[in-house]
């Protein structure tokens, strides 16, 4: 099995250029799970498959400007810089947590929200 380094990870919104400052990124896949449970199911829950979504964070130093909130961006994820590594869609940005220590440096976590699907890493 090939492993990866996440050190060649990176984040792009909007153009070709990838977000300064960005250290890290989640991804999470869900599927919502509709209950069918009835008189039926002899005490046990049941299940079937309902909605896909996704949605994740990126987070780094402050490095500029922070990106704007509430617009939908093209949103590029990229495991390394391979091809095929890369996750992609449009997603809102809707969220912006500034973290500012006295001992440390400021630091900017974004959360957002994919909105239809997203084009899944290849390799």
């Amino acid at each position: 099995m090939s492993h990866l380094s996440g050190k060649g990870g990176y984040v792009i919104t909007a153009s070709t250029t990838a977000v300064a400052g960005i250290k890290s990124w989640t991804l999470d896949r869900v599927v919502e799970m509709l209950d069918t449970t009835d008189f039926g199911s002899s005490g046990d829950k049941e299940y079937i498959a309902g909605l896909k979504g996704w949605a994740g964070t990126f987070e780094g130093l402050k490095d500029g400007a922070p990106l704007g909130l509430g617009t939908t961006v093209s949103l590029a994820l990229y495991e390394s810089s391979a091809g095929g590594q890369v996750w992609q869609g449009s997603a809102y940005l809707n969220n912006l947590t500034v973290n500012t220590a006295v001992d440390g440096l400021v630091s900017y976590t974004y959360s957002y929200q994919g909105t239809g699907s997203i084009t899944l890493a290849t390799s």
